[in-house]
């Protein structure tokens, strides 16, 4: 099966291609990556007003779903961009729509506000934040964007009355002597992640009737965005290969005459176009509620993810020699695929969570 865009899915994925081909060209992105700072591109992307496509008018958005965020994510993906703030944002929305004015300020006016869980691991109700004496007190290791956010959507382990456990959500505000942040380097710069540090934080509680359902549109929303971004470096990977097979020549002809070349770039456009179809089948899945889209946007993240660190792996035996330098654009997407694989989950995670809700693992 193929996927179609709507005549208004198309022109939006256009406008935003041509803004980012604009905005986020190689020199760019390099300058920020050797700066190690991806701030510039994430205030002009929420100035632009960017942040509000696939979030609804009442909650401060322009409109459209999780297709949208989809489609929003395989250009950012394509071009590399340093977007862990918008990601990040997105994922707190199922979050935020609790709180209408927080998601406003956020959507409208660039406030980033993320949920603060381990981006090692598939997104679950887990809590290592407590409460003592009425403040939050713990400890979040990896959280993707934390060091650019100004609000932190904090799960929360309590105890009730009758001493059965449970989860809330509290937004944390950033800017207080209780919370403290530790950031990791990452190979793909692109990327940021730091450790969140909550001593004695202050933060509002988020009305929710049933977090770990939040939660777990969390990580549907996790699965199908990042699968995007893959899908995106992909078809990076593959137009670049292409383009390089063409053009490098061995024995006085272009290594892509090589039926061996042919084949390993025509294993590459496979992959991309499977992978289209899985992940926007996903994104429509989840975003209608569907009964099986737990399964959709498992198989999303399981296959898409190993698919582009495959395609990575490819597109760097056919550039040879030239794709292992630093000056090859190449090593960029390179990392990113790499780093899709494991962001929020592995492929053998997802596999997992597919198998279990398969009936495939004995329980």
């Amino acid at each position: 099966m193929r996927w179609e865009f709507s005549p208004e899915q198309a022109d939006f994925r256009s406008v935003l291609a041509d803004w980012l081909a604009d905005r986020c060209g190689p020199e760019q992105l390099r300058g920020w990556l050797d700066a190690g700072d991806h701030a510039a591109f994430g205030q002009q992307f929420a100035a632009d007003g960017w942040f509000g496509v696939g979030s609804v008018e009442d909650l401060g958005g322009e409109g459209g779903g999780l297709v949208e965020l989809a489609i929003a994510a395989e250009e950012l993906g394509r071009r590399a961009a340093p977007a862990s703030a918008w990601l990040g944002c997105m994922l707190a929305m199922p979050a935020l729509a609790a709180i209408p004015m927080a998601a406003k300020s956020m959507l409208a006016d660039g406030v980033i506000t993320v949920p603060a869980i381990p981006a090692g691991r598939a997104p679950d109700a887990a809590a290592t934040v407590g409460v003592q004496d009425g403040h939050l007190t713990g400890t979040v290791p990896v959280v993707l964007a934390a060091s650019a956010a100004k609000r932190l959507v904090v799960p929360v382990a309590r105890v009730s009355e009758t001493d059965a456990t449970g989860t809330t959500l509290c937004l944390v505000e950033t800017d207080q002597p209780g919370v403290r942040l530790r950031w990791h380097a990452l190979t793909d710069r692109g990327r940021s992640v730091a450790d969140v540090e909550l001593v004695a934080a202050v933060g509002t509680p988020i009305p929710a009737d049933d977090v770990a359902a939040v939660l777990g549109e969390v990580a549907l929303r996790s699965a199908v965005l990042i699968a995007a971004d893959a899908l995106g470096v992909m078809e990076y990977l593959l137009d670049t290969t292409v383009e390089y097979v063409r053009q490098r020549k061995q024995f006085g002809v272009p290594i892509g005459s090589f039926q061996a070349v042919k084949h390993a770039a025509a294993e590459m456009l496979v992959k991309v176009e499977a992978a289209r179809s899985i992940v926007y089948l996903a994104a429509a899945s989840v975003e209608a509620g569907h009964p099986d889209a737990p399964l959709h946007a498992a198989a999303a993240k399981a296959q898409v993810c190993a698919a582009a660190a495959a395609a990575a792996d490819s597109a760097l035996m056919l550039h040879g020699a030239i794709g292992y330098t630093w000056e090859h654009d190449l090593q960029i997407f390179y990392k990113r695929a790499k780093l899709d694989a494991e962001l929020f989950g592995s492929p053998a995670v997802w596999n997992e969570r597919l198998a279990d809700q398969l009936g495939l693992i004995p329980g």
